[in-house]
C-alpha cells in the first residue's frame, strides 16, 4: 500500500520538494506524517535522479524544521498536564515521524553528514535532562532521534559517537522505570547493536560488569533486545561477544527465572535461556561458560557429542517453567515429573557429581514456592523435601542457601502444615513429618566442615521473622530429630535461645510448650558441650518456660539430667564471670555449690530502701541445684538417701544457714533476707512433680524437713517485719507479698505433715492479725495520713487477707470457731471500698521514684479494696446461716456486712465499678453468697449484679489469663443451684435475665472457644445426683433449664481453616503422651468445643431411666430435640454435606440414640410420627443411618409398633421417592426386627410384599435397596425354614437369581456388590455396635461426616469433670466396625483415583499453556506504545473494536473482555468502567482487564461514537439477524472492523441498525434462532481474527487503505 501510495503523490507533482514542503504545512496528524513516512521512503529506495543537492537540502529542512520540533513537542510534555491525544493516534506519530526522520538523514548525502549532527545534539539533550525530575520529556525525545538517525550512522567514521551514545542509553535503560528507559532499552541499543563489534562491546561490557544491586528486569530487557546480536544464528558473523560464555549473563538469565516477581521478566529470561540452547544446537560447537565458584560445574556448556541429552534436559526445563506461569495445579501436577528426570540428568552417576549447575533446579522451585497459588507452593515444598527419598545427591552451596533461604520462607506459612483428605485428626501434618525426615537425612549428608554453619545458619533463620506456632513447632521437630553430632558452639546456643523468645509471642500454650521442649532437645543433640560453659547453659536453661516444658518429673527432665550426667566433666570454662560474680567450673556440682554461696552472699553495699532482688535468679539457682541433685541420684542405681541428702545439704547449706538467722539476727541485710525467701519458694515450686504424686519423691521429703526445720525462724522474722512497722516504703509493698507467699507455704507445709500444738504458725497468725487489725483501726486524727502510714495500712489489709484466705481454706486454723471474735467484728463493720488518700504532695517525689509507674497509686489502692473484698467473702463463708433474706428483719447488728446483705450487695456493685478486671474474684464470690439470699426480696437488685458481672466478662478477651478464672466465678454464682431454683420459682425478670445470659453465653462461644464448656461442666456438675437419692431438687432446676442442655448437645461451631489446623496440631501433640513433656507439665483444660457436647452425653449417661424425675427430663428432652429436627429441616439455609445444618440435625439424632434405652411405650407412642416422618424428608446419609437405626431399635424392642411401619410403604409415590430407601434399609436388618416376635410368618410375608414391588421401580438405586432388603429377608425365612409363600415364592427367587446372574459391561454388577458390601448392611449390627463410640466416632467417619464431628471415645473417658458410669463396656464397640474404611457405594466410581497422578513415572504428554506474545520474542517489535501496559508485554494488536455497551450482565461482559484480549482486539467498549469492579466479571475476565483498553460510552453516546470511527476509517458491522443480513462464512472482514454487539433480550435497537455499514449473522442448524451475546462475539472475533492471519502479506488487500490514503491527500491539499 505504501508504494502504491509514494506513486500516486508523485504522480500528482513531479518536484518532490514541493510535496515535502505540502505535507509539511497544516496539523500534523497520524496520516500526515505517515504519509510524509511513505514519499520519502519512496525517494530513498528510487535515489531520486535530478533532485541533488536540492532534494538534500529539502530533506534537511524537513528533518531540522519538521521532524524533529514535531518529536520534541509531543514527547515533551510538562510532567502532570493532561495528555489529550489518544495514545494509539500518538504513536502512530511518533512512529511515522521516526521512520521519516531516518530516510531523510539518509538523503542527505552531502557534508556535514545530518545523521551524526542530529546524533551530537540529541546526545547533548540527553546527558543534560535525562536525570532531571521534570525533564523527562526532554530525554524521550532525544531517545527518539537518536533511535530514528542511529542506523544512518557510520561505524567507522562515527564510532565514537556511536559508543558515545551506546553507554548513555545503557545507562539511562538500567536507570528506572521511565518512558526514556523504556525507549533506550527497547528500540534505541537494539539499533546501536548493529552499529558494529565496538559499539556491541561497549554496551556488552556494562550489562556484565559488577555493579550494586541494580534490577533484573532491566539488564533482562535490553538483553533480550540484544539477543539477535548476543546469541546469533549459526550462519550469522559473530562479530561481538558470545553471551553463553558469560557466568553473569547467566546468573541475570537465573535471577529473571527465579526472582523476578512479573512474568514480562521472566519470559524475557526463557526467551533468552531458549535462544541460546537452539543456537548452540544449530551451531554444533562445543561452549563452556566456566564455573561459578571454585571447581562447580558450569553455568553453561554445550557438547555436541551429549546434543540428545542436552536437548531434552533443555527443553524439559523450559516445558516446566513456561506450565509454572499458568499457577494452575492441574496443569502443573503432570509435569513435575520432568522435574524428577532433570536430577536424573543433572547427576552423574559415575562420578556422583553434578553436571549441570543445581542453581538451574533450584530456579523451578523458586517459582514454586513464590507463586500466588498455596496449593502449588505446597507442591513445591513437598516435592523438593521429597527428593533424598529417592536420590542421594552431590553436596551444593546453592541447595543449602535454597533450604535456609526461599525453602524457610515458605515454611513460614502455616496452611502448608494441614492434613491430607481423609487423614485422620491428630495423625500429624504429612510436610511437618516429611520435614523431618529431610532434615535428617539431609544433615546427616553434610560434610563434617559444612555441617556446622549450615546448622547455625538454619536456626538463626528461625529467629530472622515472626513465626506463627504451626511452623516453629513442626521446624523445632524436625531439628530436635536431627542424630546427635557436635555442630553448634556457644553462638548457636544463643541462637537457639532467640528462637525460644520467638515461640512465647503465640497464644496457643500447648504448641508453645511443646516446641520449647523440641528446642531443648535440639541444644542436648547438637551442642558441642566443650564450647559453651555450665553457666551458659543454665541461662539457655532459664529461657524456658517450666510451667510450659521443663516440669521436674518429665521425660524431657530425665533426658537434660542424663546429659549432664554423661558430659558433666566435658563443659568449658568461661573466661567472664557470671551475673553473681564467680568463675566458672567445669564441675556440675562445683557450679551449682558457687552458683548458690555467691548467689546468698551478702552485697557489699545496700541503699536504704532497696528494690525487691530479680526473682529469674533465684528461679536459674533453685533449677540448677535440683537438677544437680537428681544428676547424683542417677549416678548410681544403688544410691543410697544418705547420698542423696548429703549431697542436697551441701547445696543447701547457705541458705539453711541464713534461714535458722532470720529470727535472731536483726542486722541481716534486707537483700540477703529477700534472695533467701525467694530461693525457698522457687525451691518449692520447682520440687515438685509434674504428673504425678510428690509422696514417693526423695528429694522433695528431704527439701520439705529442711525447710521445717527453719519455719520458726522465717516466721519469727516475718512477724517481726509486720509487727515492729518495718514495712514502711513503696518498696515493701512487693516484700509484704513474698513474706505472705512464704507464710502461706509454711502453713500448706505444716498441714500437710500433721498439725500440732505449739506449731510456729500458730503461734504467727494470732499477733498478725492483732496487730493488722490495730493498724487499720487507728485514725489519723484529722491530720492529712502520711505515705508511711498509708503503707501500713496497705501492708496490715494484705496480711489480714491471708489470714482470711489460709483460715477459709484450713479449718484447723479457725481459732475463734462460730463466735464473732475481733477480727469477725471489726471485718463486719469495715467501710466497704474505702480507698486510701494519695500521698502528700511532698512525698509523692519519693513515691514516683519507687513505683514503676505514675499510676502506681490507682494499682495499689486496687489491691487494698481487693483485699477488703478477700475478707468479706472468709466471713459472708463462715456465717451465711446468719444473712437474713431481708433486711426488714430486725436483728441485733453484731456483724453489719453479713446480716445487711442488700447494703453489701450495693457495696459489691460499687466495688466492681472502681476495681480492675484481673481483682473482681472476691467480690464475685461475695455475689455467689448474697444472690441467692436477696433473690426473691430484691430481685431487680440481684439482676442489676448479673448484668454489671456480665458486663466486666464479656469485655474480657479469653487470651487474658484472668478471663478463666473470672468467667468460673461468674458461672458459679449466677448459675448457682439456688438462683436457678429461686428464679424457676418465681419465675420473674432474673429467670429471662438468666436465660438471656445464658444464650449469650453460648454465642460468645463462636469467637471465645471454651466458654460454653464452662458452663455445662458446672451446671452439670451440680446437677449430678445419685441414683438412690430421694432429693430431686437439683434436677428440678435442670428441667426448667433444659435449653442449656439442649444446645449443649447440639453444639459445635464450623473453624476456620486456620482455627481447624491449630485443633489438629494440638490433637497431634496430645497424642503423643508422655513423650513430650508439655502434655504433662501443662494442664488439659478441655476448652475444645467437642468437650460441651461429651459434658452433656456423660450427664444424660448418668440419669436413671427407672427414675421418675430423670426420666421425665429425658423425655422432655427428647420431645425438644425432634422439635429442633423440624425446625431445621423447614430453614431455608442451603443444606449440604458437612454443612451447618447438616451438622445440627446430626448431633440431634445422636443424642435421641444415646436416650433411646430411657424410653417406654407410652412415651414413644407420643413420638414414633415424628421420627417416621423424619425418614421421609431428604436427609444427607449420616442422619439417614441414625434414622435407620433408631427405628430399628424401636420395632426390635417394641414390635406392636410394625403396623406404622407398614403404613409408611402406603404413602403415595411423590412423598417416597426420595426416602424409600430409608425404610427399605430397615427391611434389610429384619432379622433383628423380628427377635422379640413368637410368630414370624406374617411379619415376613408382609415385609416381602412391602420390598418386592419397589424391586420393579424405574429408579435404580431404589431397585438396588429393595433387592438388598429382599435378599436379607429371604435369608431369614430360610433361616426360620419359612419359604412357603405362595405366588410370591417364584418371584422372590427369580428376582434374586436375576441380580445375582446379571451380565453385561456395565456399573450394575459392580454397584450391586457394592451395595452388599456396604458397612450399614454387611458389618454393622444394630445392637451389637448400639455404643457410644459407634454413634460418635466410627458411624460419622465412615458415613463421610467432615473429621471436626468425629469424638474418638478416649474423649469421653478422659473428660473427667463429669464421672463415669457403672456401664463402661457401652462405651466402646466389641464388633469389627472400627476397622472399617469409609467408602459410600455410590460414590466410589465417581471421578478417577486422586492419587493415580502420582503413580506416574513421567507422562507423554502434557498441558503446554499458550505463551502471550508474537513468535515468543519479547519486545521484537521495536514501534511499540509503552505507555499500553498490553504492549509491554510484545502483544499483536490487531484493529478491531468490540463495541458491547447494550450488554447488561457482567457475565457476558467478563467473557468478551477475555475473548478480545485473547485475540488482541484493539479496544473493548463497555457501557461503565465500573463494571470491572463486579465479582461476576473478573471471575470470567481472569484479569484479561488489566491488558486490554477499555473505552466507556454510554447507550446514548452510541451514534455519535459510531459516526466519529466511521469517519477513522472503520467498517461498523452489526452482530444482528436481520433481512439484509450477511452469512458470516461469506463475510470478508476489512482490517478497521468495529463489531457492534447487541442486548441480550433485545438485540440491536432499530435506531443503531441504520447507523450500520454491514449486518453479520451466524449460520444455524438447529431449532433455537439465538446464541448468547457472548459466544456470538467469540465466534466474530475469531473469523475477524482467521481472516487477518491468512491475508498477512497479500497486497491485493491493500487497495482499501490506497483509496483511503488518497482521500486524505486530497483533502490537505
Amino acid at each position: 500500500m505504501e508504494g502504491v501510495l509514494a506513486e500516486a503523490l508523485l504522480a500528482q507533482s513531479r518536484d518532490p520538494r514541493v510535496l515535502l514542503r505540502t505535507l509539511c504545512r497544516g496539523e500534523a496528524s497520524a496520516e500526515r506524517v505517515e504519509t510524509l513516512r511513505f514519499l520519502l521512503r519512496r525517494l530513498e529506495d528510487e535515489g531520486v535522479q535530478g533532485g541533488g543537492d536540492a532534494l538534500s537540502e529539502a530533506a534537511r529542512e524537513v528533518a531540522a524544521g519538521y521532524l524533529v520540533p514535531l518529536l520534541r513537542g509531543l514527547r515533551a510534555r510538562p510532567a502532570g498536564a493532561p495528555d489529550t491525544d489518544a495514545p494509539q493516534a500518538r504513536g502512530r506519530v511518533l512512529r511515522a515521524a521516526g521512520a521519516a526522520l531516518r530516510s531523510c538523514a539518509r538523503l542527505v548525502v552531502s557534508p556535514p553528514p545530518l545523521a551524526a549532527a542530529l546524533a551530537e545534539e540529541a546526545l547533548r539533550d540527553l546527558l543534560a535532562t535525562g536525570s532531571v525530575p521534570g525533564l523527562e520529556g526532554g530525554a524521550e525525545a532525544a531517545v527518539e532521534v537518536l533511535a530514528a538517525v542511529g542506523p544512518c550512522l557510520r561505524s567507522r567514521e562515527d564510532g565514537p559517537l556511536l559508543e558515545r551514545v551506546a553507554q548513555a542509553a545503557l545507562l539511562l535503560a538500567l536507570a528506572g522505570d521511565g518512558e526514556a528507559a523504556a525507549l533506550a532499552a527497547g528500540r534505541l541499543l537494539p539499533v546501536l547493536g548493529q552499529g558494529g563489534a565496538a559499539v556491541l562491546q561497549a554496551v556488552w561490557g556494562g550489562l556484565v560488569a559488577p555493579s550494586g544491586p541494580d534490577r533484573v528486569d532491566l539488564r533482562l530487557q535490553v538483553l533480550s533486545a540484544l539477543a539477535e546480536r548476543l546469541l546469533p544464528e549459526p550462519f550469522a558473523h559473530q562479530t561481538g561477544p558470545d553471551a553463553r560464555c558469560c557466568s553473569q549473563f547467566w546468573r541475570t538469565v537465573q535471577a529473571g527465572l527465579g526472582h523476578a516477581e512479573d512474568a514480562l521478566t521472566r519470559k524475557r529470561a526463557r526467551y533468552l535461556l531458549q535462544r541460546a540452547v537452539e543456537v548452540s544446537a544449530e551451531r554444533g560447537a562445543d561452549c563452556t561458560c566456566g564455573p561459578w565458584e571454585g571447581n562447580g560445574p558450569s553455568l553453561f556448556w554445550w557438547s555436541e557429542k551429549k546434543k540428545d541429552e542436552l536437548l531434552k534436559f533443555w527443553e524439559n526445563y523450559i516445558l516446566i517453567m513456561e506450565t509454572l506461569e499458568g499457577n494452575q495445579i492441574h496443569v502443573i501436577k503432570p509435569v513435575l515429573p520432568k522435574l524428577n528426570s532433570l536430577f536424573e540428568y543433572a547427576v552423574s552417576k559415575e562420578n556422583a557429581c553434578w553436571i549441570f549447575h543445581p542453581s538451574w533446579h533450584m530456579c523451578i522451585y523458586k517459582r514454586m514456592l513464590e507463586s500466588e497459588n498455596k496449593i502449588l507452593t505446597k507442591e513445591g515444598v513437598i516435592h523438593f523435601l521429597e527428593l533424598y527419598e529417592t536420590k542421594v545427591l552431590p553436596f551444593s552451596p546453592e541447595l543449602s542457601e535454597f533450604i535456609i533461604g526461599p525453602l524457610m520462607d515458605a515454611l513460614s506459612e502455616s496452611s502448608l502444615y494441614s492434613r491430607s483428605p481423609g487423614q485422620l485428626i491428630g495423625s500429624g501434618s504429612p510436610l511437618g513429618l516429611k520435614l523431618q525426615k529431610f532434615l535428617v537425612t539431609y544433615i546427616s549428608l553434610l560434610p563434617e566442615e559444612i555441617k556446622s554453619s549450615f546448622l547455625l545458619q538454619f536456626i538463626q533463620k528461625m529467629t530472622s521473622r515472626h513465626w506463627c506456632a504451626v511452623p516453629i513447632l513442626f521446624l523445632s521437630k524436625a531439628l530436635a530429630s536431627v542424630p546427635r553430632c557436635k555442630a553448634l558452639g556457644l553462638e548457636g546456643l544463643l541462637a537457639l535461645r532467640d528462637v525460644l523468645q520467638c515461640t512465647m509471642i503465640t497464644h496457643q500454650i500447648l504448641l508453645r510448650g511443646a516446641a520449647q521442649c523440641y528446642l531443648l532437645q535440639t541444644a542436648m543433640n547438637l551442642v558441642d558441650v566443650e564450647k559453651v560453659s555450665l553457666s551458659d547453659i543454665s541461662a539457655f536453661l532459664m529461657s524456658l518456660r517450666q510451667k510450659e516444658s521443663l516440669g521436674r518429673g518429665t521425660s524431657l527432665w530425665t533426658e537434660l539430667c542424663d546429659w549432664l550426667r554423661v558430659n558433666e566433666s566435658c563443659f568449658g570454662r568461661s573466661s567472664t564471670c557470671t551475673s553473681f560474680g564467680l568463675h566458672e567450673t567445669s564441675s556440675l556440682n562445683a557450679y551449682v555449690q558457687n552458683l548458690v554461696q555467691e548467689y546468698i552472699k551478702a552485697p557489699a553495699w545496700e541503699k536504704e530502701k532497696c528494690g525487691m532482688p530479680d526473682w529469674s535468679e533465684a528461679g536459674l539457682v533453685a533449677l540448677m541445684v535440683l537438677l544437680a541433685v537428681d544428676v547424683e541420684g542417677t549416678k548410681s542405681q544403688y544410691s543410697e538417701k544418705r547420698i542423696t541428702q548429703n549431697v542436697l545439704r551441701i547445696f543447701l547449706d547457705p541458705l539453711l544457714d541464713a534461714l535458722m538467722k532470720l529470727g535472731t539476727n536483726a542486722y541481716m541485710p534486707l537483700l540477703k533476707t529477700d534472695r533467701c525467701l525467694q530461693l525457698l519458694l522457687k525451691l518449692l515450686h520447682t520440687c515438685l512433680f509434674k504428673g504425678s504424686s510428690t509422696q514417693d519423691d526423695e528429694v522433695f521429703t528431704l527439701l520439705q524437713n529442711f525447710v521445717l526445720s527453719a519455719t520458726e525462724s522465717i516466721s519469727d522474722f516475718i512477724l517481726r517485719r509486720f509487727t515492729m512497722n518495718e514495712l514502711n516504703s513503696v518498696s515493701d509493698l512487693d516484700r509484704c507479698h513474698l513474706y505472705l507467699k512464704v507464710l502461706t507455704e509454711l502453713t500448706q507445709l505444716h498441714l500437710k505433715v500433721g498439725w500440732k500444738s505449739g506449731n510456729p504458725i500458730w503461734r504467727v497468725i494470732s499477733p498478725l492479725k492483732n496487730t493488722s487489725i490495730r493498724h487499720l483501726q487507728d485514725t489519723d486524727s484529722g491530720q492529712e495520713p502520711t505515705l508511711e502510714k498509708q503503707i501500713q495500712r496497705l501492708v496490715s489489709m494484705a496480711a489480714l487477707a491471708m489470714v482470711c484466705e489460709a483460715t477459709d481454706q484450713k479449718p484447723e486454723l479457725q481459732l475463734d470457731f462460730l463466735d464473732a471474735g475481733p477480727m469477725e467484728r471489726f471485718l463486719a463493720s469495715l467501710q466497704l471500698n474505702q480507698t486510701l488518700q494519695k500521698p502528700h504532695p511532698e512525698e509523692q517525689s519519693s513515691f514516683f521514684e519507687e513505683s514503676s509507674s505514675s499510676q502506681g497509686w490507682g494499682k495499689i489502692v486496687a489491691q487494698y479494696i481487693h483485699d477488703q473484698w478477700v475478707c468479706l467473702s472468709f466471713l459472708l463463708k463462715k456465717y451465711h446461716a446468719l444473712i437474713p433474706a431481708s433486711e426488714g428483719e430486725h436483728l441485733e447488728l453484731i456483724l453489719p456486712a453479713v446480716q445487711m446483705p442488700g447494703r453489701t450487695l450495693q457495696s459489691a456493685l460499687d466495688a466492681l465499678t472502681i476495681l480492675p478486671s484481673d481483682q473482681v474474684l472476691p467480690v464475685f464470690c461475695c455475689m455467689k453468697i448474697l444472690v441467692p439470699k436477696l433473690l426473691a426480696s430484691s430481685e431487680s437488685l440481684c439482676i442489676e449484679a448479673f448484668d454489671m458481672a456480665w458486663k466486666i466478662i464479656s469485655s474480657l478477651s479469653n487470651t487474658q489469663l484472668i478471663f478463666w478464672s473470672n468467667l468460673k466465678a461468674f458461672v458459679q454464682f449466677v448459675f448457682d443451684t439456688k438462683v436457678l431454683t429461686i428464679a424457676a420459682k418465681i419465675k420473674g425478670q432474673a429467670y429471662f435475665k438468666i436465660k438471656e445470659i445464658m444464650y449469650k453465653m453460648i454465642e460468645m462461644s463462636a469467637v471465645k472457644t471454651g466458654v460454653f464448656n464452662t458452663l455445662i461442666s458446672y451446671c452439670c456438675q451440680s446437677w449430678m445426683v445419685p441414683a438412690s437419692s430421694v432429693s430431686q431438687g437439683s434436677l428440678s432446676s435442670a428441667n426448667n433449664y433444659s435449653e442449656l442442655v439442649l444446645e449443649a448437645c447440639i453444639f459445635g461451631t464450623v473453624f476456620r481453616r486456620d482455627q481447624r489446623l491449630i485443633q489438629d496440631v494440638q490433637t497431634f501433640i496430645e497424642n503423643l503422651g508422655h513423650d513430650c513433656a508439655a502434655n504433662v507439665v501443662i494442664e488439659n483444660t478441655k476448652r475444645e468445643d467437642h468437650y460441651v457436647r461429651i459434658c452433656a452425653v456423660k450427664f444424660l449417661c448418668l440419669l436413671d431411666g427407672s427414675n421418675m424425675s430423670h426420666k421425665l427430663f429425658m423425655e422432655d428432652l427428647a420431645i425438644k430435640l425432634l422439635d429442633k429436627d423440624e425446625v431445621v429441616s423447614k430453614s431455608r439455609t442451603r443444606y449440604y454435606v458437612n454443612s451447618q445444618q447438616h451438622r445440627v440435625k446430626n448431633r440431634i439424632w445422636q443424642i435421641l440414640l444415646v436416650l433411646f434405652p430411657s424410653f417406654d411405650q407410652n412415651f414413644l407412642n407420643r413420638i414414633i410420627d415424628k421420627i417416621f416422618q423424619a425418614g421421609f424428608i431428604n436427609n444427607q446419609a449420616s442422619i439417614k443411618y441414625y434414622i435407620e437405626w433408631i427405628i430399628i431399635l424401636i420395632l426390635h424392642k417394641f414390635p406392636q409398633f410394625l403396623p406404622k411401619f407398614w403404613d409408611c410403604f402406603s404413602y403415595g409415590e411423590e412423598n417416597l421417592k426420595t426416602s424409600i430407601c430409608t425404610f427399605l434399609s430397615v427391611l434389610s436388618h429384619l432379622d433383628i426386627i423380628t427377635q422379640n416376635i413368637p410368630e414370624k410368618k406374617l411379619t415376613l410375608k408382609q415385609a416381602l410384599s412391602a420390598v418386592l414391588q419397589w424391586c420393579f421401580h424405574p429408579n435404580f438405586s431404589v431397585r438396588l435397596y429393595a433387592l438388598v432388603a429382599l435378599k436379607k429377608i429371604w435369608s431369614v425365612c430360610k433361616t426360620w425354614h419359612i419359604e412357603e409363600f405362595g405366588a410370591l415364592t417364584s418371584i422372590v427367587e427369580s428376582s434374586l437369581n436375576q441380580v445375582e446372574n446379571m451380565h453385561g459391561v456395565g456399573n450394575a454388577k459392580k454397584n450391586w456388590q457394592r451395595i452388599q458390601d456396604h458397612f450399614f448392611f454387611a458389618t454393622f449390627h444394630p445392637l451389637k455396635d448400639y455404643c457410644l463410640e459407634t454413634i460418635f466416632s466410627i458411624l460419622p467417619r465412615l458415613s463421610g461426616l467432615v473429621e471436626d464431628e468425629w469424638i474418638a471415645i478416649n474423649k469421653f473417658t478422659g473428660f473427667t469433670d463429669i464421672p463415669l458410669d457403672a456401664g463402661l463396656q457401652w462405651y466402646i464397640s466389641p464388633t469389627k466396625l472400627r476397622e472399617l474404611k469409609p467408602g459410600d457405594w455410590a460414590q466410589q466410581d465417581i471421578g478417577s483415583n486422586p492419587g493415580e497422578t502420582d503413580d506416574q513415572p513421567e507422562w507423554a504428554d502434557v498441558q503446554k499453556k499458550i505463551t502471550p506474545g508474537k513468535n515468543n520474542v519479547p519486545d521484537a517489535d521495536l514501534e511499540l506504545i509503552f505507555p499500553d501496559r498490553a504492549a509491554k508485554l510484545g502483544k499483536s494488536m490487531s484493529r478491531l473494536i468490540v463495541v458491547a455497551s447494550l450488554i447488561d450482565k457482567p457475565t457476558n461482559l467478563g467473557g468478551l473482555c477475555r475473548t478480545c484480549e485473547v485475540f488482541g482486539a484493539s479496544a473493548l467498549v463497555v457501557t461503565s468502567l465500573q463494571s470491572i469492579n463486579d465479582r461476576q466479571f473478573q471471575h470470567l475476565s481472569v484479569s484479561a482487564e488489566q491488558w486490554l483498553p477499555l473505552v466507556e460510552v454510554k447507550p446514548p453516546q452510541l451514534t455519535d461514537y459510531l459516526q466519529q470511527k466511521k469517519s477513522e476509517g472503520y467498517t461498523i458491522i452489526g452482530v444482528e439477524q436481520t433481512a439484509k443480513s450477511v452469512d458470516l462464512t461469506q463475510y470478508c472482514f476489512p482490517e478497521k472492523s468495529l463489531l457492534l454487539l447487541g442486548n441480550e433480550r433485545e438485540g440491536i435497537p432499530a435506531n443503531l441498525i441504520q447507523q450500520l455499514d454491514v449486518c453479520v449473522e451466524i449460520p444455524q442448524q438447529g431449532i433455537i434462532r439465538s446464541l448468547n451475546v457472548h459466544v456470538s462475539g467469540a465466534l466474530l472475533i475469531w473469523e475477524y481474527t482467521r481472516q487477518q492471519l491468512l491475508r498477512q502479506g497479500d497486497p491485493c488487500h491493500q487497495v482499501r487503505a490506497f483509496s483511503e490514503t488518497s482521500y486524505w491527500f486530497g483533502q490537505m491539499k
